[in-house]
This record gives structure tokens, sequence and C-alpha cells, in this order.
């Protein structure tokens, strides 16, 4: 008896995407707008910056893991992953408007405050965020379909970048009049409002379907064990700690590039929207270039294309605009891809742990992800506030031409050299398409005589 596949209406694949259009109104204005709001509008140093960044990153980072293993172990009516989904809607909401508020103290307490705040922000993202990744994995059991999902997600993903990376700025404008500290706290708020209700789409309209296998509870120890085994698990995330350090250092510098070294900020917009928007057809035309020439091959070309745009973009002027803005769009157009696959084959190796072991943690495999975005974001976050106190970074100043190839660097050569340790890593990937169908079907007969 042949088993029939799930399949996943387009309706409930809009509901999962939509649920990273919630996640990147406020994780992509981390990422972007969050280390010049500290410096220039917050009141806090370039290099205090960074360390907060990196510090929060990997301390945070371990929550990862035992979110990860506690929502493989949840086991609500609404199924292990979705009800996380629900429960920190109000609490993400809540906590993204105080971390972008500026309190009425001196600087120490400043520095308090944002440790206080943002760290709570990483805490919350992880409990919302490792179990809406391993959604993607339990959605459907067919790796192909697992791709599409992953294109949905990453797609509704970028329009949520292009909504904060269009509107920010102009947002801060009409509610600040002025006032830049008020002007955040509005425009966040709204962006916090409309994550709420996104979130709550995604928790009623979608249906977990691959359930893992019924063993005896195992313990922590098999479960790290398990993963610390798991050869696509590690290579999938030094992948992606090199992709987000390399968006995360592109984008974290990009207002100061237009502040300083452009002279044009409304361009930032014009740069950032257009950019994502390349993201957008990257991320949608992925399910297509796997068909044509496999996933691990379009995984290399994207790197390819990543490191070289942004390796020319050190060559640009201030006046070669149109060359910034195509060399952006490439960019971000590798990243499409990137990000896709790399979501989607975290479902393989969640797969190929339990082809292994017979036990399924789709929860900790998962935890890569979101794992991978604090370190890199982390790292990409201290490399851009080291880089400019190095290169002698003053907010709100004419910068040196010493501190303009600071920002360029960080703009080109930096994102170029992550993501060439990334097409480094990727070579390693052990699971090529024949492996994939071997571990699909045996886990297909694995399931089958429960489901007969």
């Amino acid at each position: 008896m042949e088993t029939v596949k799930p399949i996943v209406s387009v309706k409930e694949k809009i509901a999962y995407g939509l649920g990273d259009t919630a996640t990147n109104l406020v994780w992509r204005t981390l990422m972007v707008f969050l280390p010049f709001f500290y410096t220039d509008v917050f009141g806090i140093s370039a290099a205090a910056v960074g360390t907060l960044l990196l510090v929060s990153r990997y301390g945070d980072g371990i929550t990862d893991f035992f979110m990860g293993i506690l929502a493989d172990r949840c086991n609500s009516r609404w199924g292990k992953f979705r009800p996380w989904i629900l429960w920190t809607a109000v609490p993400f909401g809540v906590l993204t408007v105080l971390t972008f508020t500026t309190p009425d103290l001196g600087p120490t307490g400043k520095l308090v405050y944002a440790y206080l705040t943002y760290n709570a922000l990483l805490i919350v993202f992880t409990a919302n965020n490792v179990p809406y990744s391993a959604l993607t994995g339990v959605l459907s059991p067919d790796p192909s379909e697992r791709v599409i999902i992953s294109s949905y997600r990453f797609f509704f993903a970028y329009l949520g970048a292009i909504l904060t990376q269009g509107l920010s700025t102009h947002l801060v404008t009409y509610f600040g009049q002025g006032d830049e500290v008020i002007g955040y706290q509005k425009t966040m708020t709204l962006f916090a409002s409309i994550t709420v209700f996104l979130f709550i789409i995604t928790f009623l309209s979608t249906r977990e379907r691959v359930i893992a296998p019924k063993v005896r509870t195992h313990s922590l120890k098999e479960d790290f064990r398990d993963l610390f085994n798991n050869k696509p698990w590690i290579i999938l995330f030094c992948v992606g700690l090199s992709f987000v350090t390399m968006a995360t250092v592109k984008q974290s510098v990009t207002l100061y590039f237009f502040t300083y070294f452009i002279e044009n900020i409304p361009m930032a917009a014009t740069y950032m929207v257009l950019g994502t928007f390349g993201g957008m057809i990257g991320a949608s035309l992925t399910g297509k270039f796997c068909a044509l020439w496999g996933r691990k091959a379009v995984m290399n070309y994207c790197f390819i294309l990543a490191a070289t745009s942004s390796l020319a973009m050190f060559f640009a002027g201030p006046s070669d605009i149109a060359i910034i803005i195509i060399l952006g769009f490439l960019t971000e157009f590798a990243t499409g891809p990137i990000v896709t696959l790399f979501f989607a084959m975290l479902a393989d190796a969640a797969d190929f742990s339990e082809w292994k072991t017979y036990r399924r943690a789709t929860g900790l495999v998962y935890s890569a992800g979101t794992l991978s975005l604090k370190f890199g974001t982390g790292v990409g976050g201290a490399l851009t506030g080291f880089t400019l106190t190095y290169f002698g970074y003053i907010a709100g100043v004419s910068q040196t031409e010493e501190t303009l190839l600071g920002i360029r660097l960080l703009n080109s050569i930096f994102p170029a050299i992550a993501a060439i340790l990334g097409l480094i890593a990727f070579s390693y990937y052990p699971i090529n398409e024949k492996l994939l169908k071997t571990i699909n079907d045996a886990l297909a007969k694995r399931h089958q005589p429960e489901s007969a």
C-alpha cells in the first residue's frame, strides 16, 4: 500500500509565510536600524553597541537548544510547535516597543535598560521562532514540498523586510515631527501591533502533519549526542552562521553608508526596498532553480553571486548610485535561495537523524536556524560596532576618509568573506539528491504501519 502524502494548501502556505512577515517587521528592523538607533538616537557609543550585540546574542544562544528540546516535548492539543506562536505573540510585541523606547536616564542607566530590554526580546524571539521554524519540517513529509513551503515563508519574510526598510525612516519622520525618540517608539508600536495580529493568523491557519515516532522518552544526553553526531546539522549551522553574518554586516552598515558616504539618506530606503524585492524574487524562484540544477548546485551558485556582488561594491563611488543599487539587488537576490534552502534542509537534517537513530527531534534540529541567526547577527553587529570604533566613527559629524574606508569595508569586503566561508562550509554538506530519496523512502515505509 502506497502512502498518500498530505498536500499543504496555498492558503495554509500563505498563512505560514505571514508568520515570517511578522517576524521580519521586528527582526529586520533590529538588523538594519538598531545599531544606528542605539548610536545616533538612543545615545550610546559604537563600541558599547558592538559589545551589547555580541554578548547578548551569544549569551542568548544557549536558549535555542533548550527551546528546541522543550518544543519537541510539548504535547498540547494544538501540536508541539503551533502553540508557542500564540503564547509568545503579545510579549513579542510589547518587548519590541520597549526595546525602541528611549528612557530619560544617564549613560549607565541607558546601557542597563538596553541590555535588559534587548535580551528579553531575544528570549521571547527564541520561544517564538524556534517552534515557528520547526513547523516547516512538520507541515509536510515531502522534501520537495518543504522547499515550496520554505519559499512561501521567505517570500513573505522579505515582504516584512520591505515594509520595515521602505517605511521606517518615513514613519519615524511622520510620527516624530523632528523628534526621533518619539518617532522610533511610535513606528515600532505600529509594527508590533501588526506582528501580533499576523502571528495569530499563522497559529489559527496551520496544521502539524509529521508526527514523531512513539518511542520511550529519551534523555537530554541522547538528544545532544544525536544532534552533534548529525553531520548535516553541523554543516548547516556553519552555513547559517556565515550567511547571517554576511547579511547582518551589510544591513547594519546601510544607514551609515548612505548617510556618510553617499550623503543621500532618502536613497537608503530605495536601495533597501529594491534589494529586498531581489530577495523575494530569489526566494520565489528557488523551487524552479532546484528543479533545474539541484539544491546543492543552487546553494553554491548563490553564495558565489553574493560574494562577487558584495566584493564589487567596494569599487563603487558615491555617484555610482545605479551600480550600487544593482549590486545590492544581486546580493539580496542570492540570499533568497540561500535562506530558503537552509531552512528546508534543516528538515532534511531532522529526517537524517530519525533515519539513523529512530528518534525525531525536529525542534532541536531547527534550533540551528535561530542559533545561527543569533550568532550571525551577534558577529555581524559586533563587527560593525567594533570596526566603526576602530576607524574613528563619531555619530552625527562628517566622517574622515579613514572612517569612510571602514564603512565601505563593512559594506563590501567583509560580507564577501562571510559568503566565501559559507560556500566552503557547504562544500562538506553530505545529503545529495540520491541520499535524500533513500531517507525519504525509508521513513515512509517506517511510518506506514501506523497510518495503514
